[in-house]
């Protein structure tokens, strides 16, 4: 299963930058993801881009008003995914307004990564971790303790 990301806006704190790089790299070595940065237009145009360039793709949007799963609950979900033949999932991180009421209805999982509300550059590196995490576990090996 391939994995993208479409994110708002690119990272402008150094540590985002190095935290996103750093897990990318990690997480190519055992699963396909793309990173694809949008460019910061408003709530309603960014999810309108973000929809149409998820189309057909399962939808993961990550937001503050999402489902807690825990990193074991990420990997059942990808193993299901996988054994439904799933091709690609689109994960939709939005920019300083969040998502709309539409992306959020659109997605087949809205997930919310902390009971705080976190800056978008931070909810990528922390989603890119999980990821990496998850692959990790699938993969027997012993990073996730």
């Amino acid at each position: 299963m391939k994995w993208k990301i479409l994110a708002i806006g690119k990272p402008a704190l150094s540590f985002a930058k190095t935290g996103v790089a750093e897990y990318l790299g990690r997480l190519r070595r055992g699963a396909s993801a793309e990173l694809v940065y949008l460019k910061e237009c408003g709530s309603e145009a960014n999810g309108d881009t973000q929809l149409a360039r998820s189309e057909g793709n399962l939808r993961i949007v990550l937001d503050e008003r999402g489902e807690d799963w825990t990193t074991a609950d990420l990997v059942k979900h990808i193993d299901q995914w996988e054994l439904d033949r799933v091709k690609e999932c689109t994960v939709l991180i939005g920019g300083a307004d969040g998502h709309s009421k539409s992306v959020r209805d659109s997605a087949d999982a809205v997930l919310r990564l902390s009971a705080f509300t976190m800056q978008h550059e931070l909810a990528l590196v922390v989603f890119l971790e999980q990821l990496y995490r998850a692959y990790t576990v699938k993969r027997g090996e012993p990073y996730h303790r």
